[in-house]
């Protein structure tokens, strides 16, 4: 079984901060690329950003490019997504999910194989 704990969520004025983490644990695994995702109210789960198993590549959706950046520590088997700028057009329940014994990104929901509980962030003044 594997089990991802997110946190870091909470409410902030627009153009502020947060950072999120991610630790996965559970059972062992060779590889495996981490995402995260987010759903606001009424609609569908987004892609937001993904990093590979060497955590040299990272992908990011349009809407966070240049405010969004997503970093891995192999080590503490934990993965951040620090949030600059924020928008109101952020707040959403923010999710991550890991591809196990994979090595490359992916913006496609379908391609994780578990996720985490959800934190929410809400952008509001």
């Amino acid at each position: 079984q594997v089990q991802l704990v997110e946190s870091g969520g909470g409410s902030v004025l627009p153009g502020g901060s947060l950072r999120l983490s991610c630790t996965i644990s559970g059972r062992a695994f060779s590889t495996y690329v981490m995402g995260w995702f987010r759903q606001a109210p009424g609609k569908g789960r987004e892609f937001v950003a993904s990093i590979n198993w060497s955590g040299g590549v990272t992908d990011y959706a349009d809407s966070v490019k240049g405010r969004f950046a997503m970093s891995r520590d192999s080590a503490k088997n934990t993965v951040y997504l620090q949030m600059n700028s924020l928008k109101a057009d952020d707040t959403a329940v923010y999710y991550c999910a890991v591809r196990i014994d994979k090595i490359h990104t992916s913006s496609s929901y379908l391609d994780y194989d578990y996720w985490g509980q959800g934190t929410q962030v809400t952008v509001s003044s």
